[in-house]
């Protein structure tokens, strides 16, 4: 079997997966979100915070919950990190910088999982398991909650309540978070993957020297970090380390955790709004945009020229032998178009244009499918924007889902699509611009440019992963990847609060015979064609300067 055919399979294969989850993960987490039960395990956390679950929230209190929360967990893993020379199973590692201690606090309380730092060398069990594992549980239940948030806008009428975020954040974590996580582990384990809380290691000779190698909690963390589109790995090398990606299949099964949740929101999306064929328009978009870019990306990995490329079967620089070219593509490609920011693949090594497709994946948004939450609220701004372009050409007050997109609404969503790539302009130009961020390059040119802007690309849009060449653990970089990943958070999550109270508050309006219909292929086109022409004008120029001077040369 040659590789591009090997590649076509898994794809096949993983989209089967896809589609047989679909249904029952969506319609799972509609009764999760729906319900007026509580466990009781959540009755204790409840009163453990002094939350009351029953009680509704308007936007502005639905925010500060959001806020407040993530303020608190960013000071608690900050913390964590600076007292780690003196905490128990610290494995002798010593306390992080400040710095360092703050760009990792923010990256994983953001759901980024940006890693300025050497994984198996910097940070002890606890940090790992009691900080930075559980927030990759919390983070992502966050994105989930503003999500269901935003569809309970559309979903409600007359009313300013989006429902409680302290109940969403407990059911997110509990109910789905944390047993298909267990679940996941427990496949992981089977398939080679280590769970285990030994020390450091030596082994073998190398060279004149031994290698040292440390245990960790490695299936667990592997399993919520690509579950909760995370990112953040146990090991520098991340998904390509055996230890957490053992074989060929674990690799197309991480690919699944990676998706599945992203995809199943828009099935959860329609049933809340009473019209699941308006899901699958949603679905449709973002599955068009997700082939489209593994396609793309299968493309110029396997163009390759030269007896030595084609002897090894396509562009293998950077990729694991044991995943090849077809199953790096797909990972890569499903990585930067979610917020997940796990590799099993270096993107500096791939080839020019596949690096900028892993860049403009990112640029887009990460909305095909996207993040936990983060892809679903993202698609349906979106949304709120063609359904805005489509007035415009026909002289109608824009209508979405039986709501009115007028001027409030179309400023918020406005706001929300500009804020990102300002960050990641701003800061890549300031990088460029001084005399010292410069020095962190490795490499000089076309390529150097795109090492900082892919950064600052991964920063601003919550992602996580890097171009590997950039030196990134200095102060500059520390603090305004730090900086770049708050705002890239947050600020948009503020606009999307925003737009679900306005909705929430408005009386539906009646369908008629020149209401656009949203849930048609006509409408998935103009959604598609609306997310490239808006990304590309935004990413051109910089685009240029980087990944496509690079791979025209």
């Amino acid at each position: 079997m040659g590789p591009v055919l090997a590649g076509v399979l898994q794809l096949l294969a993983l989209i089967g997966a896809l589609a047989l989850a679909y249904i029952p993960v969506g319609n799972y987490m509609t009764r999760v979100y729906s319900s007026t039960k509580h466990l009781r395990v959540e009755k204790w956390i409840y009163k453990a915070i002094g939350a009351n679950p029953d009680a509704e929230m308007t936007w502005p209190a639905y925010l500060r919950g959001v806020l407040a929360f993530s303020a608190v967990s960013v000071l608690f893993l900050y913390l964590l990190q600076r007292l780690q020379g003196v905490l128990p199973g610290s494995i002798h590692f010593s306390s992080v910088n400040p710095a360092q201690s703050f760009n990792t606090a923010v990256s994983f309380v953001t759901n980024t999982n940006w890693q300025s730092y050497y994984g198996e060398q910097t940070m002890g069990h606890v940090v790992q398991t009691a900080g930075l594992a559980v927030q990759n549980f919390v983070s992502a239940a966050v994105g989930i909650a503003v999500a269901v948030a935003l569809v309970r806008g559309f979903a409600r009428s007359r009313t300013g309540e989006l429902g409680n975020f302290w109940s969403d954040l407990v059911r997110g974590t509990l109910r789905i978070l944390l047993p298909g996580a267990a679940i996941a582990a427990i496949i992981l384990v089977a398939c080679g993957a280590i769970q285990n809380f030994s020390g450091i290691h030596e082994v073998g000779q190398f060279m004149g020297g031994s290698q040292q190698w440390n245990g960790g909690a490695v299936a667990s963390q592997e399993a919520i970090k690509e579950l909760g589109t995370n990112g953040g790995g146990y090991f520098n090398a991340n998904s390509a380390h055996p230890f957490e990606n053992p074989t060929p299949f674990t690799n197309l099964f991480e690919i699944f955790l990676i998706l599945v949740i992203p995809f199943s929101l828009t099935r959860t999306f329609g049933v809340m709004v009473g019209s699941v064929k308006q899901g699958y328009a949603i679905l449709a978009t973002m599955g068009v945009i997700w082939v489209g870019f593994v396609a793309l990306m299968m493309a110029t990995e396997f163009a390759h020229h030269g007896p030595a490329l084609q002897a090894a079967g396509g562009a293998m620089e950077g990729k694991e032998v044991r995943f090849g070219v077809g199953s790096s593509s797909i990972f890569a490609t499903s990585t930067t178009l979610t917020s997940t920011g796990a590799v099993d693949s270096f993107h500096s090594s791939f080839t020019g244009l596949g690096g900028g497709i892993t860049m403009l994946g990112m640029m887009l948004g990460e909305i095909a499918p996207g993040g936990t939450g983060s892809g679903l609220y993202g698609m349906l701004i979106m949304a709120v924007i063609a359904v805005f372009i489509a007035g415009l050409m026909v002289g109608r007050t824009p209508e979405y889902l039986g709501k009115k997109i007028g001027a409030r609404e179309m400023k918020l969503a406005a706001a929300y699509i500009l804020v990102t790539p300002a960050l990641v302009l701003v800061f890549t130009a300031a990088s460029m611009a001084l005399p010292t961020p410069p020095h962190s390059m490795l490499n000089s040119g076309a390529h150097g440019f795109s090492e900082v802007l892919y950064a600052f690309t991964s920063a601003a849009n919550n992602n996580g992963s890097a171009f590997a060449g950039l030196n990134a653990n200095t102060d500059w970089y520390n603090t305004m990847t730090g900086l770049a990943m708050l705002f890239g958070r947050f600020l948009p999550m503020i606009f999307v609060l925003a737009l679900a109270g306005s909705l929430a508050e408005q009386k539906p309006v009646p369908v008629t015979a020149g209401t656009l219909r949203t849930e048609k292929p006509l409408f998935t086109g103009l959604l598609v064609g609306a997310i490239l022409i808006i990304t590309g004008l935004t990413y051109f120029p910089a685009l240029a300067l980087g990944p496509l001077a690079e791979g025209l040369a």
